[in-house]
């Protein structure tokens, strides 16, 4: 069963989810001039495209610098259905737009017709976090990876485990909005950079490929740095060369990969069943 703040979330309308019987109150005016707002922070700010990924956001400890909704009712109703934890946070964040004007600050409206902006955390805070030992959960490294939504999924299970990060190397942009909108803004869970092999952090790494040893036999470690390659091309040469294990997931005969996400979630279940997972 899907988790209930997954995004399939129905498209909002006021008949759609239980309402409040009092919705908190609009900001004071001063404070909801919002597409001014918007436009004057958007250069540099991380997108958080929909109501999951604001709400996860400020679960999280973001810096949201203006948010709105569509229909602000609706937004808290669900708020107050899953996340009565940041309701009173949300309701003085969201100001309420007409549709349209929504629509024209997005790429792509979402079903819940609510976007904000943050501030995207420092680059060296991450890389501290990264570095830091010894560590209690891996870091996830995926080596040039191609698919955005992939990527984005995968950064959503790393904050579901407990990761302490999830580095890429190569050309795509783990801040890159789509990669936000797939792991539902839980890039603010974890600590998400991406990296040169030259510059991953100090840790074992253990490799998937599908010529290694069989996961079930090994446990991982904590301090690892889990490894996955592209599902077209499999693990760069310069990680290859890096990697200290090569493990393979099980898999049937004549079937040739895995989803990246998929992989990810199987190994990540490997360590977490050794005892590593957060409760």
């Amino acid at each position: 069963m899907a988790a209930p703040d997954s995004d399939t979330t129905p498209d909002i309308t006021p008949d759609a989810v239980p309402h409040r019987d009092s919705v908190p109150p609009t900001p004071p005016a001063q404070e909801t001039a919002p597409v001014p707002r918007w436009h004057r922070h958007s250069d540099g700010a991380v997108l958080l495209d929909g109501f999951h990924a604001l709400k996860h956001a400020v679960r999280f400890g973001a810096e949201v610098e203006v948010a709105v909704t569509a229909d602000r009712a609706a937004a808290l109703a669900l708020a107050d259905e899953l996340a009565p934890d940041v309701l009173e946070a949300l309701a003085a964040l969201l100001a309420e737009v007409p549709y349209a004007t929504y629509a024209s600050l997005v790429p792509r409206p979402h079903p819940t017709a609510v976007a904000a902006l943050a501030v995207r955390p420092s680059r060296a805070g991450n890389l501290a976090g990264l570095a830091r030992t010894p560590r209690t959960a891996p870091v996830v490294v995926l080596d040039q990876p191609r698919n955005l939504g992939n990527a984005g999924a995968v950064i959503r299970l790393a904050a579901g485990f407990g990761a302490t990060g999830v580095v890429t190397t190569g050309t795509l942009d783990p801040w890159h909005p789509t990669v936000v909108r797939g792991g539902a803004g839980l890039h603010f869970a974890t600590a998400v950079e991406r990296l040169s092999v030259d510059e991953l952090p100090a840790g074992p790494v253990f490799a998937l490929d599908p010529e290694g040893e069989d996961i079930r036999a090994l446990r991982l470690p904590d301090d690892a740095l889990l490894a996955f390659g592209s599902e077209r091309s499999g693990l760069s040469p310069e990680l290859r060369a890096r990697a200290d294990h090569l493990v393979a997931l099980p898999m049937r005969p004549q079937v040739s990969s895995y989803n990246l996400a998929t992989s990810v979630a199987m190994t990540l279940y490997h360590w977490s069943a050794a005892g590593g997972a957060p409760v």
